[in-house]
This record gives structure tokens, sequence and C-alpha cells, in this order.
């Protein structure tokens, strides 16, 4: 009697090298699309944020804690930024903002609050026109670590198609809580 040895293929689905290249290529493709979804929102995010806006320059010597500022909107007329800050702009306090246009129809007025120094993101608040066609709304800076922090607050017209704007430059001091 001859003994032979025989021996039994095992089965494919126990060996960890054939199971594991399917998981690969699930893990593969999963990043791939989280990278492309990234990709569209930063393109979106870029196309949407666009700055569409024709910039132009405040009057100089102008403090916005003081008092209302006022740009030149080239040959279309103008717009005053008050911030009815009465001599201080402090963080975390609410100002009672107003933009009065001249020479400009508005359909919608936004004040933009950013870091001039430090990425603070975009704070934005929209004013509503009143009957005396003035915009008014309130804001609010936010906290920092800062004492001190040199913002700017940016004014958006929109007017048809046109947007308009400018910006005011101005210092926050930390609020004593």
């Amino acid at each position: 009697m001859s003994a032979s040895l025989v021996t039994m293929p095992t089965p494919a689905s126990n060996d960890p090298a054939i199971s594991r290249p399917p998981l690969l290529r699930l893990l593969v493709l999963f990043t791939l699309g989280t990278v492309a979804v990234a990709l569209w929102y930063l393109t979106s995010y870029s196309l949407r944020v666009s700055d569409d806006v024709r910039w132009f320059p405040e009057e100089t010597g102008c403090e916005l804690s003081l008092g209302a500022c006022r740009a030149a909107l080239g040959e279309e007329g103008s717009l005053t930024l008050d911030l009815g800050a009465g001599g201080e702009i402090r963080a975390l306090e609410i100002l009672p903002m107003t933009v009065a246009l001249e020479g400009v129809e508005a359909e919608s007025v936004a004040v933009d609050f950013i870091g001039r120094d430090m990425d603070m993101g975009l704070h934005r608040y929209p004013l509503a026109q009143q009957v005396d066609g003035v915009f008014r709304g309130e804001g609010q800076v936010p906290f920092c670590t800062e004492t001190k922090m040199p913002w700017r607050a940016r004014v958006i017209v929109t007017s048809g198609e046109r947007r308009l704007g400018s910006g005011f430059n101005f210092e926050v001091e930390r609020s004593r809580l």
C-alpha cells in the first residue's frame, strides 16, 4: 500500500492577502472621493467669494471709534459708515451700524469685520434699509486674545449687477469681563 500525501487547498476567503486588496481599493477610492469633494468645495468657495466688488479707498484720517467715516465711490457717489461707538470700540459689544449712501441706489448693504493681522474669519452683518433710505443693523467684533487688535470694516453695496465697496481700519480693545 502506498501512502500518498494529499494537500487540500485552503479557501480564498481565509487568506488575509486575498481579502485585503478589495478593502484597500475601497479605502483608496474613498480617499480619492474625499479629495475630489474637498477640491470641489475649495473651488466653489473661491468662485462664490470671488472679489467681484469694485473697491474704493476711504478718506484718510478718519477714526471709526470717534464717528462716521466716508468713502467716495468714484463717479457713482459715496458711502458713510458709522459704528455708533461713542469713542471706543470694544470686542463683544453690540455696535449699532449705519450706512448712508449718496448717488447710489442699493438693493442691499453688508458690513464685514475682518482681522487685519490675524485671520479671525469673516463676520458679515447685513443691514436693513430704513424708510429714510439709510441702512441700519447691529454687528459685533469678536473676542480676541490680543489686548488691542487691528480690524477692517468692509462695506459692500449691491446695486443690480454691480457691487461697490470700501473699507475702514480701526482698533479694538478687548472687553474687560
